[in-house]
């Protein structure tokens, strides 16, 4: 055997030497939609993020309006023991949750809970102009929470967090304004009530809604739409 033979046989006796392209980039896991933390840049708020903080805004502020319009029937259901009426505060505390984790912006839940606790006033809401001022409050209790973590992680025991963040400002700004005058037992049944409810219907309902949004495609322009992760890809041994 000549020398190029051996070469040349050596050669097509090791064709592990050889990487398929195909089956080499399919090996790697390509997932450009996968959730990475918020940079500076991400964090920077855009045309579409102004939007749709506006459009949560007002349209829970139209709930805050109706609920107020019947909230002496929660009253009622509650007159044997007033401070139960705090089962139903969470309502109150939606904004601020959903805007978050939708929008994914500083500022975002104080802006939202705001302004459609402004909405709900400018309707004519029997609560007025304090509506506007525990909207704020209430806003601040979870832009806390999502500050604490940096706007970088958005999972269910960080909206359960916010929830409880703006039942807190609830509880506190609802004893001051209206229930000042109540027994100190009352106070906190009412308060227990108050942060219990923010938690279930505030922290866990706007997670709950987001996850049932995100399959629509309308979350498309934010990273909260861009949260899934891609299938494990499987490759097929190359037999040649």
């Amino acid at each position: 055997m000549t020398q190029d033979n051996r070469v040349q046989t050596g050669h097509q006796a090791n064709p592990r030497n050889h990487t398929n392209p195909t089956t080499a980039s399919s090996a790697q896991p390509q997932n450009p939609h996968s959730q990475r933390p918020q940079t500076k840049s991400g964090l920077r708020w855009r045309t579409v993020d102004i939007i749709v903080t506006v459009v949560i805004a007002v349209a829970v502020g139209v709930v805050f309006w109706a609920v107020a319009a019947i909230w002496g029937v929660f009253e009622l259901w509650t007159v044997a023991f007033p401070p139960l009426v705090g089962l139903f505060g969470g309502i109150w505390v939606l904004a601020g949750p959903l805007a978050g984790i939708i929008v994914r912006k500083p500022g975002a839940a104080i802006i939202a809970e705001t302004l459609a606790a402004a909405v709900e006033a400018v309707l004519g809401s029997h609560f007025g102009a304090t509506a506007i001022i525990s909207g704020l409050l209430q806003g601040a209790g979870a832009e806390i929470v999502f500050l604490a973590f940096f706007y970088r992680k958005w999972n269910l025991p960080v909206m359960l967090l916010s929830g409880l963040g703006a039942g807190v400002a609830l509880v506190v700004g609802e004893i001051v304004m209206y229930y000042a005058k109540w027994a100190m037992t009352f106070k906190v049944v009412y308060a227990v009530c108050g942060i219990a409810s923010s938690i279930i219907i505030s922290g866990l309902g706007a997670w709950l809604l987001w996850k049932a949004i995100v399959p629509t495609g309308a979350l498309s322009a934010f990273a909260s739409g861009r949260t899934t992760t891609t299938p494990r890809q499987h490759t097929t041994p190359n037999r040649t």
